[in-house]
């Protein structure tokens, strides 16, 4: 089977074989890039595609175990599962990422950036994910300046199928999850479930005892075919969360409860023969956060958060001629947040309501002039509520002469991310502050000899602008009007502000081999993202917490009966720890072993034991990781 990826191999993808399929989507399409479903030999942004059976083969738990095997993506987290997690694409910032969940994106106003956290989203009853990688806000709007990750959760397939899967292991970990569903002339639908529990580690490196983190979560969709050319769709999902933390001196009894929602209701309808497809939808999403503190003797609850986020979409898709189509669309997104942090056992508590809204309209050109060729080009514009308008453009160019098993590509792409509601109005914010600002550009080639050998490389650039960071007030002299809350005359000791520039630039390898039951991948990414602040003492330095360098290994034996196993190894460069400091996090290999058998149909047993050197590293300085785990389970389709 060709691996599906556009134009950087992906790891767990060249890992599929057909002896562990379990009727994986077709990996020739990528949905991601244009929203709706393009070819990948037509698609000239850089893409990866991890289908149903590469994300089994990887076993992972959450969905960041399973990025980190992608090409130019690292990851750091404040201790074992639950805990405050950072995902950074190409070194970009993990607010500059933009989620989407079965069509429906994901972000949290009341966060310090206002973008989605990564930490509470397992695998769960996902069947695909694409990773769109570069500046990327011309489809997807404000924070797609790191690129987008799409997430897609089973659908039905057959009258009646379900499925189920359950693993234990180290630390008391038991995850499980299990679905049903269905498809038919009038309706597909399907529901699922899961459960997670672990007592986990101490989230600070020094600490003694463990901060456990339980979480449940439940996904549906359904799609009412009310005539050949019109349908109805409503999809939703829904996780609630308990995770332990420690405090910045050690350990502590504070623990954090998130419940996260999304819901999507639209409409399709085709007319003129199926050359004008139409969406009309309404998406929203909400983020409910409390932090308690048993230890504050007034109120324990010494955080409240709610932030939402309601949008109103169309798309429209037009085929003009045989080689030209058109999309185009009109949005309008509401964000809401209310927040509230009282002061070291203080009875002051309020929560206060914050805004912003957002209306858009974009449109893409896609041009096959030619047998093998494919153009495209096209614009959005934003007007923001706070700040104004904002237009970005994109353009590409991707060319195979011989049907896909030579691809090169070639594009430009430019992104935004809009001021988030808490960077605008917390006590440290600033009404005055501009949408950050990236263009960036990629080339890439791939190489295809039939299903034996594959490799590819990608060259990216990007350029930041604008960047929004956090400016300490002068401890003596006068204080500038800035370091005071906005309508009064009480001091701050810092503020938001667009003071930050940055450049990215990076090549990323990656390949493939297999011979009979033998096979073997590996890729590399090689990242340089650095300050460029005007006026700092250190510009040219790498960004912090983004390795320089990076690579996947993966080598094993797929064998007809239905065994497979693999030995991988994981590799994560030195990194400094905070912006303007000297501490730095030292490298670390970080090696796995994984098996699975069919022992009959529709029914495998895993196992696998991560980082069996029980290794100890730390990707934010003074938390721990997790050391060696052993997980055994098993899964069924039926």
């Amino acid at each position: 089977m060709r691996p599906a990826h556009i134009p950087v191999v992906s790891l767990a993808t060249l890992l599929a074989s057909p002896a562990l399929a379990e009727d994986a989507p077709d990996p020739s399409i990528v949905v991601t890039a244009l929203r709706s479903p393009v070819e990948q030999s037509a698609v000239s942004a850089t893409v990866t595609v991890l289908d149903e059976t590469a994300i089994r083969a990887q076993q992972p738990i959450a969905l960041t175990d399973l990025m980190l095997r992608t090409p130019g993506v690292s990851l750091s987290r404040n201790g074992g599962f639950g805990t405050a997690t950072s995902l950074r694409i190409r070194g970009a910032d993990s607010s500059q990422t933009v989620m989407v969940i079965d069509g429906v994106r994901i972000s949290d106003p009341s966060a310090t950036g206002g973008g989605y956290s990564f930490s509470n989203l397992l695998i769960d009853d996902i069947e695909r994910v694409e990773i769109l990688r570069g500046p990327q806000s011309i489809l997807w709007g404000s924070d797609a300046i790191g690129g987008v990750v799409n997430v897609l959760t089973r659908r039905g397939e057959q009258p009646l199928e379900g499925s189920m899967a359950v693993e234990a292991g180290t630390h008391a970990t038991v995850n499980a999850q299990a679905g049903v569903g269905g498809a038919g002339s009038l309706l597909d639908w399907r529901v699922a479930g899961s459960a997670f529990t672990t007592d986990g580690i101490s989230a600070r490196s020094n600490g003694t005892e463990d901060d456990g983190y339980r979480r449940v979560s439940a996904s549906g969709t359904a799609m009412l075919k009310l005539a050949p050319n019109l349908s109805v769709d409503l999809r939703g999902y829904w996780a609630d969360a308990r995770n332990e933390f420690d405090g910045s001196s050690g350990d502590s009894r504070a623990y954090g409860l998130t419940t996260e929602w999304t819901g999507y209701a639209g409409v399709n309808l085709a007319l003129f023969g199926g050359r004008l497809t139409n969406r009309l939808a309404v998406l929203q999403t909400e983020t409910d956060r409390e932090n308690y503190d048993p230890a504050r003797s007034i109120r324990p609850l010494n955080f409240d958060a709610h932030g939402r986020v309601r949008r109103f979409e169309y798309q429209g898709n037009l085929k003009l001629a045989e080689g030209v189509s058109a999309m185009f669309g009109a949005e309008r997104e509401e964000q809401r947040m209310t927040s509230a942090s009282p002061g070291n056992n203080s009875a002051v508590y309020a929560l206060v309501p914050q805004s912003a809204d957002t209306n858009s309209v974009y449109g893409e050109l896609r041009l096959t002039p030619l047998i093998g060729l494919t153009l495209n080009g096209g614009v959005r514009h934003d007007k923001q509520s706070r700040f104004g308008g904002n237009t970005v453009f994109t353009g590409g160019a991707v060319y195979t002469p011989n049907a896909g098993q030579t691809v090169l590509r070639v594009s430009y792409d430019e992104g935004f991310k809009a001021p988030s509601l808490y960077q605008l109005f917390s006590i440290y914010g600033s009404a005055v502050l501009q949408p950050e600002q990236a263009k960036g550009w990629s080339v890439g080639a791939e190489q295809s000899l039939g299903e034996v050998f594959h490799a590819s490389a990608t060259w990216f650039e990007r350029e930041t602008e604008n960047l929004i960071d956090f400016a300490f007030c002068p401890t003596t002299g006068t204080l500038p009007a800035a370091c005071y809350i906005p309508g009064t005359t009480t001091t701050r000791f810092g503020y938001y502000a667009n003071v930050r520039k940055a450049h990215a630039k990076g090549l990323e390898l990656a390949g493939s081999a297999q011979l009979g039951v033998l096979f073997a991948t590996a890729n590399y990414s090689w990242i340089e993202a650095e300050d460029r602040s005007p006026g700092i003492t250190d510009i040219g330095r790498q960004l912090a917490r983004v390795p320089r360098h990076l690579a996947n290994l993966e080598s094993g034996v797929d064998l007809p009966k239905g065994l497979r196993a693999s030995v991988a190894a994981r590799y994560s460069g030195e990194t400094f720890d905070r912006a303007g400091s000297s501490t730095e996090l030292p490298a670390y290999w970080l090696v796995d072993l994984r098996a699975a058998w069919r022992v009959a149909e529709g029914l495998t047993i895993n196992a696998r034991a991560e980082n069996i050197m029980d290794k100890r590293y730390e990707t934010a300085g003074g938390y721990g990781a997790l050391g060696r785990t052993v997980y055994l389970g098993l899964r069924s389709r039926f």
